[in-house]
């Protein structure tokens, strides 16, 4: 496991931003985890996760020239994200938007740098249908900007519904834009982790149980 996914999920667990034990999803399926990118609620904590975000991005090799946040989590995300690669060297241009659009002041859905003929890194905690991503490229789009990839922070690698194909969100929203997903960890290093870790192996089997049911293919 590299080591940033390693950082990440232990990060996650300290943060209890991943908990173990039986959850409700929205989608009803009960699961023997749960991810809250709400619980990196520190100014530490989102400087050690945009640290693995970033890792998580240089080792994926993707060319891009300005971080964008999807509201609301994204936002935060992507701030500490552009303030992490400063660190490193690179000042990089971020944009967000709002939920609604203003009629006044500068009005629109977008805020911050420009898009317009920039390669656009959209930065977001989990995709879950698809929505919300599908909803920022149409933004960045809309805006002149070029989509380059998306960067999450876990990767559930979940099937959505029961139509045979098994793909997860990620695997979906790739295959019908284009765009590549990267994750800084998935439930592929979940597993890995719970198997060496003497407080999470009791709930190896669980997750091994719910990957059978729910996985996606790949």
């Amino acid at each position: 496991m590299s080591n940033h996914r390693a950082r990440f999920l232990q990060l996650a667990l300290r943060a209890n931003a991943l908990r173990f034990g039986e959850f409700t999803l929205k989608s009803g399926r009960l699961s023997p985890y749960f991810f809250n990118a709400g619980r990196f609620d520190s100014g530490a904590a989102l400087a050690e996760l945009a640290g693995c975000y970033a890792d998580a991005i240089e080792e994926a090799g993707v060319s891009f020239d300005l971080l964008f946040g999807p509201a609301y989590k994204g936002i935060p995300l992507a701030t500490a994200l552009g303030m992490e690669f400063a660190r490193r060297g690179r000042d990089l241009p971020l944009a967000f938007n709002r939920k609604e659009a203003k009629d006044h002041g500068e009005g629109g859905t977008l805020i911050g740098a420009p898009l317009d003929e920039r390669r656009v890194l959209i930065v977001d905690d989990v995709i879950t249908a698809g929505t919300a991503i599908r909803e920022a490229l149409g933004l960045i789009t809309a805006a002149g900007g070029v989509p380059a990839g998306i960067v999450v922070a876990l990767d559930r690698q979940e099937i959505l519904g029961e139509d045979g194909q098994r793909l997860s969100a990620a695997q979906r929203v790739a295959a019908e834009t284009g765009v590549p997903v990267i994750a800084v960890a998935s439930l592929h290093d979940l597993l890995a982790f719970a198997g060496e870790n003497a407080e999470l192996v009791g709930y190896r089997e669980q997750l091994l149980a719910y990957r059978a049911r729910y996985g996606s293919a790949a």
